[in-house]
């Protein structure tokens, strides 16, 4: 008997592939957005949605036959692919949950625990691994013993949401774009929810901030649900520092915007599953687009994220990581290493 979450992807894969377009009925564009939630950019309107579908930056979807292109042609880097030994660094540290520190803690891929003023938030909760993808990387600590107090969701991808992750989170509050609450219930009906369009700040009671910003990306976990819910981006602000995290994306006018709009210490950026360049341009970002969104965004620490946990992409696992030291930002780099404690609100300057 094939469980839930593997019938789900099959799902997933089969209208990616078998998608076809259906004609529908034009109706007038309608905005949408949280009007309980304070929007902190005045001429935003809300969510664009047409047809009840969120509409993306100018993107376009991929048809048929460029999926197929893509996953029938030849991999020119698959054989520098098949010969690395990469993987990244784990350092097994528990007691890192029982800190009273402001830290970052990255567990792989986007998935990161970030504490402050002792509450925990857990960024894109995928801790196992997708259906049919192999995890590369072990956690620094059992699932279990996370308990966070904050769930920060920047997308419906398996990648960042996995119902075997969510399960062990009891209690937790969501933060989460429009219209994701049924699917978090769905995996754990303990957990309450809070949902924002772009540019919305969260109504929570703590000494900081969250706000929902965009993301050039889309939406998609079963046949009917394409962009049915919304995907984003986060900035925290602490009393001392502000961290952005960008989520999935690829790079788009939106960090100009946010860049404007905050003044941003930590900028958590992804850099990889970036091949084939053509397919994957307006969903994931390459290390080249990571540091022109940095400079976008006027931070002032750039820490790399997805890349080196999960082989989804034609490039080898440890290119991404290569491309990015390469770039000649050393001063504003910082590399972090799985389960490795980091502290911001502190003045510590150890870069890679």
């Amino acid at each position: 008997m094939i469980n839930k979450k593997r019938r789900d992807f099959i799902i997933l894969l089969l209208s990616e592939v078998f998608m076809f377009s259906t004609v529908a009925k034009a109706e007038d564009i309608v905005y949408f957005r949280n009007n309980d939630l304070t929007t902190v950019k005045n001429d935003f309107l809300g969510n664009e949605m047409l047809n009840g579908e969120f509409i993306n930056l100018k993107s376009e979807d991929k048809s048929i036959f460029e999926i197929l292109k893509w996953k029938f042609s030849s991999n020119p880097k698959r054989e520098k692919k098949t010969n690395e030994n990469y993987r990244l660094k784990v350092i097994k540290n528990p007691e890192v949950l029982n800190s009273k520190d402001d830290y970052i803690c990255w567990l792989g891929h986007a998935s990161f625990l970030i504490q402050i003023d002792g509450k925990k938030l857990v960024t894109d909760p995928c801790l196992t691994s997708p259906p049919f993808v192999t995890r590369h990387t072990d956690l620094p600590f059992e699932i279990r013993d996370i308990n966070p107090n904050y769930l920060l969701v920047s997308h419906g991808h398996y990648d960042h949401l996995d119902s075997d992750t969510v399960r062990h989170f009891n209690n937790s509050i969501a933060l989460i774009p429009l219209k994701m609450s049924s699917i978090i219930n769905s995996m754990n009906q303990t957990i309450k929810t809070q949902e924002a369009g772009w540019f919305q700040k969260y109504d929570i009671d703590e000494k900081f901030k969250i706000y929902f910003l965009p993301s050039y990306h889309w939406h998609k976990r079963n046949l009917i649900d394409a962009n049915k819910v919304l995907w984003g981006s986060y900035i925290i602000e602490t009393q001392n520092k502000t961290i952005y995290f960008a989520g999935d994306t690829g790079y788009n006018s939106h960090f100009k915007e946010i860049g404007e709009l905050f003044d941003i210490d930590i900028a958590i950026l992804p850099i990889g599953a970036y091949a084939p360049r053509w397919f994957m341009k307006d969903s994931h970002m390459n290390p080249k687009d990571a540091i022109q969104a940095f400079s976008d965004l006027k931070a002032k620490e750039l820490i790399p994220m997805h890349f080196g946990t999960f082989d989804i992409s034609d490039e080898p696992m440890g290119e991404p990581e290569d491309m990015i030291r390469e770039f000649g930002i050393n001063k504003n780099l910082r590399l972090i290493n799985i389960g490795e404690k980091i502290l911001f609100n502190k003045k510590e300057k150890k870069y890679a």
